[in-house]
């Protein structure tokens, strides 16, 4: 089968810890420590990164499998060699995913990219040249403007969406109807949690 073409807005700790992830059983051919080895016929190997959105200054312009290592991310870090993707990861739109108390911390902190924020036609226009069929969210806590926007941007898209942030999307009935009314799936609301 076909990999499954993956966007992921949001490229922190647990971006980089699924895209570790999938490197690693990509690489390992092995399902040890997962609770199914595949699921509707995909295997953990099975997914595709294709884009890569964030804000920090240290992530926007470096491949994908370069930024899930930049500050501030912090995660464990147990596949270090994962092969670069060729993706580049796109300076998105700001609004409120970046917390005041965030900035000016130094390494520890956000530290905002100077490039010019994303539109919901550049990002629309990424999602589809890409080829991504699903989007995740990986925003930081809080970011409800921001995973608006990416919402919307999902459905012009027409691309899935998986929250993995707690925003609530899927369980809003105003979203939900949005999102079947286009035929399209969605799920989370916070599935980190």
């Amino acid at each position: 089968m076909k990999p499954i073409k993956v966007a992921v807005i949001g490229v922190g700790n647990c971006a980089s810890s699924l895209i570790q992830g999938v490197a690693h059983y990509r690489s390992s051919n092995s399902s040890q420590g997962l609770i199914h080895e595949q699921i509707g016929g995909y295997g953990a190997g099975d997914v595709e990164f294709v884009m890569g959105v964030d804000v920090d200054a240290r992530k926007v312009g470096k491949d994908l499998a370069e930024a899930i290592f930049a500050a501030p991310n912090n995660t464990a870090v147990f596949m270090p060699n994962v092969p670069t993707s060729g993706v580049k990861v796109m300076m998105g739109k700001i609004l409120d995913g970046v917390a005041d108390h965030m900035t000016g911390m130094g390494e520890r902190g956000f530290v905002v990219a100077d490039a010019p924020e994303a539109t919901k036609e550049s990002i629309v226009s990424a999602l589809k040249s890409s080829g991504t069929e699903v989007m995740l969210n990986f925003l930081p806590v809080g970011s409800q403007e921001a995973t608006e926007f990416y919402m919307e941007c999902a459905l012009e898209a027409g691309v899935a969406v998986v929250n993995c942030m707690p925003v609530f999307i899927a369980s809003r009935p105003e979203w939900e109807k949005r999102f079947r009314e286009k035929n399209i799936p969605i799920v989370g609301d916070d599935i980190k949690a």
